[in-house]
C-alpha cells in the first residue's frame, strides 16, 4: 500500500509541476508598416520607423511610454535595455513605443522642422506614432510619457518642449535643454565619416548658455499659441560627462524652472539619494514635485536608469489610476496633457506636421566627441557596461543593430537577435490558450511567432473550442528565422505528457487490483 501511495504521489507531483511550470506569457514586440501609423500624413522622414510593445493584457485605457534610442542605437537595443519596463507593462497594461531613426547616427532635435509644433521632422513622426496608438488601442491621452538616454534624452526634452499638449511627463537621461541642439546644428543625413552629421558641437560641449527667460521664450516660440499645462521632467546626468557635458544640467534647470514658473532655487536637496554619490534636487509647485535633477558624482556618459525607476516616476508601477500629478492637483491639470482640457489650444497638435525636405541625419557619436573622437567611456545603452567599443568612436553601445553590441552594449533579456530583440519566451501560448479541459489545440502558436522584423503574434494563442480567448498575447518571438524555436506548442505538449502520466497511473491501479486478487 505504501508503494502504491508513493507511485500516486510521484505521478501527482509531476503532473502538478507541469501545470505550474507553464511557460510565462510575454507581450508582443513588432514593427509596424509606415503606411499604417503615418495615416496619410506626408512630409515625415522616411527613415523613421515605429516599433511597439503590446503587453500581455492591455489596460482598458492604456497609458503610453515613448522610448527613443541613443545615438547609433536601434529599436531592438531599446527593447533589450528596457526589458524591466516591459515586465511592468505586462503586469499593468501600458504600451511602449520604440521609435527608430533607421540608418541614422542620432535623432534630429535641432532642425527647424523638428523644433516646430506641427512642423514634421523626427519629433513630428514620433507624435504621429502616439496619435496612431491612442486611436488604435483607445489609449489614455492624459497619460502619455517619454524617456530616453543620450540622444534619446535629447529627443525626450525636444518632444516635451515642442509638444507639451501631448506629453504629461518625461525622464531625460544625459539629455540637454530643449532647443540647445539647434546651436550650430549640422543637419546632414546618413553617417558622414567625420561624425558631425545631426550633431551640435556647442551644445554637446556645454557652451550654450542663456538666462532662464531666454530659454523659456525659446521653447515657447516652438508652439506660440499654447498656454496650457507643461510636462514635468526628471533629469539624470553624470558630473564627469564630457560627451554631453554636465554643464548642460545647469542650463536645463534654468529652462525648465522658467517653463514651469518655478524659482531656480530648489525646494529641497538630498544627498546620496537614491544611491551614494548622487545629489538630488527637486522643485515643487503648489501641489506636486514637477521638476527634479539627479547629479551622479564622478560618473561619465554612462548613467543607467532602470525601467522600475521610470515606471515609478510616471505612476505606472501599479495598474489603473490617474497620473500622480493629476491626482495630487485636482483641477490644476484638467484632464491631463493631451486631453484638450488644459487650454483652448490644447489637445492633439493638428496632423503632426507636413514639412517636406529631408530630415536631419547622422550625428556625432555618443561615447565620442562631436568630431568623432573615440569616446570617454563609450558606455553601452542606458550607460551600461564598459566602453571597449568606444575605440571606434561609437560609444553608447556601438553600431550593432542587435542587443549585444560588442562589450559595450547591453544584451538585456534575450541576447542579440538583431532587429527582433529579445526572444523571451518565444512561442509561448497566447492569452487565449486552452484550459485543462480542452487539450486538443489549446494555445498552439501557429508558426511560433516567426515574422520578419520583431516577431509578433502569428495566429498563435487562439484557443480551440472551450478556450478562453483569442490569443492576443501569442508569441514574443524575435526576428530572424528562429522566433518559433522556443516553445511554439508548449501547452499542447504539457497536456500530452500529462495524459501519458495519467495513463501510467491507470496501469498502476490495474496492477494493484490484480495483486489483491
Amino acid at each position: 500500500m505504501n508503494r502504491y501511495r508513493n507511485h500516486v504521489l510521484a505521478i501527482a507531483s509531476i503532473s502538478i509541476g507541469l501545470f505550474v511550470a507553464r511557460p510565462a506569457q510575454g507581450g508582443t514586440y513588432q514593427k509596424l508598416n509606415q503606411s499604417d501609423w503615418q495615416g496619410g500624413v506626408t512630409g515625415l522622414p522616411t527613415y523613421v520607423n515605429m516599433y511597439i510593445y503590446l503587453p500581455t493584457t492591455l489596460a482598458a485605457k492604456p497609458p503610453i511610454v515613448v522610448y527613443p534610442h541613443h545615438c547609433q542605437g536601434t529599436a531592438a537595443s531599446s527593447h533589450s535595455s528596457m526589458a524591466s519596463l516591459e515586465s511592468i507593462a505586462d503586469k499593468n497594461g501600458f504600451i511602449i513605443i520604440y521609435p527608430e531613426a533607421t540608418g541614422e547616427n542620432c535623432w534630429d532635435a535641432g532642425s527647424t522642422r523638428s523644433l516646430k509644433n506641427g512642423g514634421g521632422g523626427d519629433t513630428g513622426a514620433v507624435i504621429q506614432m502616439v496619435k496612431y496608438t491612442l486611436s488604435k488601442y483607445s489609449g489614455d491621452a492624459g497619460r502619455v510619457y517619454t524617456a530616453g538616454d543620450s540622444s534619446g534624452g535629447i529627443m525626450t526634452e525636444a518632444l516635451l518642449g515642442v509638444y507639451p499638449d501631448i506629453f504629461m511627463a518625461g525622464v531625460s537621461i544625459m539629455g540637454v535643454p530643449c532647443g540647445c541642439w539647434a546651436s550650430s546644428y549640422n543637419d546632414v543625413t546618413g553617417k558622414p565619416a567625420d561624425g558631425t552629421g545631426q550633431w551640435s558641437g556647442p551644445c554637446a560641449g556645454g557652451t550654450v548658455t542663456h538666462t532662464g527667460k531666454e530659454w523659456g521664450d525659446l521653447v515657447r516660440s516652438y508652439f506660440p499659441s499654447y498656454t496650457g499645462h507643461r510636462p514635468r521632467l526628471q533629469h539624470w546626468h553624470g558630473t564627469a560627462d564630457t560627451t554631453l557635458n554636465y554643464k548642460n544640467m545647469a542650463e536645463d534647470i534654468k529652462e525648465w524652472t522658467n517653463l514651469l514658473a518655478l524659482s531656480e532655487t530648489p525646494s529641497g536637496t538630498e544627498q546620496n539619494t537614491p544611491k551614494s554619490g548622487t545629489t538630488h534636487q527637486y522643485w515643487k509647485n503648489s501641489c506636486y514635485t514637477v521638476y527634479e535633477t539627479f547629479a551622479l558624482s564622478g560618473v561619465g556618459h554612462a548613467v543607467s536608469v532602470d525601467g522600475a525607476t521610470i515606471a515609478a516616476y510616471f505612476g505606472l508601477d501599479k495598474a489603473g489610476g490617474q497620473d500622480p500629478e493629476t491626482a495630487a492637483c485636482p483641477g490644476a491639470v484638467p484632464g491631463g496633457a493631451g486631453s484638450g482640457g488644459t487650454s483652448g489650444t490644447g489637445g492633439t497638435s493638428g496632423t503632426g506636421g507636413t514639412s517636406g525636405g529631408k530630415d536631419g541625419g547622422a550625428g556625432g557619436k555618443d561615447g565620442g566627441s562631436d568630431l568623432g573622437v573615440p569616446g570617454a567611456g563609450g558606455a553601452g545603452p542606458m550607460g551600461g557596461n564598459s566602453g571597449s567599443d568606444a575605440a571606434d568612436g561609437q560609444g553608447m553601445g556601438g553600431s550593432s543593430s542587435g542587443g549585444a553590441q560588442g562589450t559595450g552594449g547591453r544584451t538585456g533579456a534575450g541576447g542579440s537577435n538583431e532587429k527582433g530583440g529579445a526572444v523571451a519566451s518565444g512561442g509561448a501560448v497566447g492569452a487565449g490558450g486552452s484550459t485543462a479541459s480542452t487539450p486538443a489545440k489549446g494555445g498552439t502558436s501557429g508558426s511560433g511567432g516567426v515574422s520578419g522584423n520583431g516577431g509578433g503574434v502569428s495566429s498563435g494563442g487562439s484557443s480551440a473550442a472551450g478556450g478562453s480567448g483569442a490569443g492576443s498575447g501569442g508569441t514574443h518571438g524575435g526576428s530572424g528565422s528562429s522566433g518559433c524555436a522556443i516553445g511554439g506548442d508548449a501547452e499542447h505538449s504539457t497536456f500530452t505528457v500529462t495524459a501519458l502520466l495519467l495513463a501510467g497511473l491507470a496501469l498502476v491501479l490495474r496492477r494493484q487490483r490484480r495483486a489483491r486478487r
